[in-house]
């Protein structure tokens, strides 16, 4: 995926956009802050940049595995429904 930013202000849009912290990732995925820690050690989720306590993920990325764990959460918790 290649982003074409061309001005501050797109780049400014861009990360307002685009760009969430922990906690914002968290409540799209549904996931506890222990179940986050745990998905980044691992390698199934890689944050793009880390700053001290604070991981900054692409929402394409979190989206992308949000769709991933539904269909893991279809497969092996079928009862939830």
């Amino acid at each position: 995926m290649k982003y074409h930013l061309n001005s501050r202000e797109e780049v400014e849009n861009f990360i307002r956009e685009e760009v969430l912290i922990t906690s914002e990732a968290m409540e799209i995925l549904g996931v506890s802050r222990s179940r986050m820690s745990v998905m980044i050690k691992s390698g199934k989720l890689t944050p793009i940049k880390k700053l001290g306590n604070v991981s900054l993920f692409l929402k394409a990325d979190i989206e992308a595995k949000k769709e991933e764990l539904e269909g893991l959460r279809e497969k092996f918790r079928p009862y939830d429904e």
